[in-house]
């Protein structure tokens, strides 16, 4: 299989596996977030994990420089992706992205057993992340409600020139109609 074959089939097994859990957001085809523990836990971080063009057979792209983890040391951040990176050796060359996901959940008691919040906006950080969830279902709300039908998607693609600009004169009153309508009226 090739590295394109194998990056759609782990996609749409994350996918499965990850609807409706609220930690976990794709980003792009190829990006994805996990937020390892609870919204309001002062040990929770984000995980964000990155395909290059040729994983699995090279290693993903794992970052935690993600606003959320801005409370965490940065010699903790290193602690954990140095972890992340001995999991990624182990697991080079098949799709990794859940296990690492699975992995840091698992060990987060012990990733984070040296943190201590570098100053006090964690609580304002942990508070803002809470809302941010919500904010984001009802921006999903809303693209949902504009989402226009195939029918109402050709209309306006009639209406409309290859760059989705309207043709010159669309709005223009047709002289010829109104000369016809306004004579009839004179009679």
């Amino acid at each position: 299989m090739s590295a394109n074959e194998d990056q759609e089939m782990e996609l749409e097994a994350l996918r499965s596996i990850y609807e409706g859990d609220e930690s976990f957001r794709e980003l792009s085809p190829v990006s994805f977030q996990y937020r390892i523990g609870e919204n309001g836990d002062p040990k929770a971080f984000l995980i964000e994990i990155s395909w290059t063009e040729t994983y699995p057979q090279t290693p993903p792209i794992i970052s935690m420089n993600a606003f959320f983890n801005n409370t965490i040391s940065s010699a903790v951040k290193q602690s954990i992706l140095a972890k992340l990176q001995e999991a990624v050796e182990v697991n080079l060359g098949t799709a990794m992205t859940y296990t690492l996901f699975e992995y840091a959940k698992d060990n987060k008691e012990q990733f984070m057993e040296n943190h201590h919040p570098i100053n006090s906006a964690a609580s304002m950080s942990n508070m803002i992340s809470a809302e941010t969830p919500n904010t984001a279902s009802s921006n999903k709300k809303k693209d949902k409600k504009e989402q226009l039908s195939k029918a109402q998607k050709r209309k306006l693609a009639d209406k409309t020139d290859h760059k989705g600009e309207l043709p010159r004169g669309w709005n223009w009153v047709d002289v010829v109609k109104l000369s016809k309508t306004g004579s009839k009226d004179d009679e």
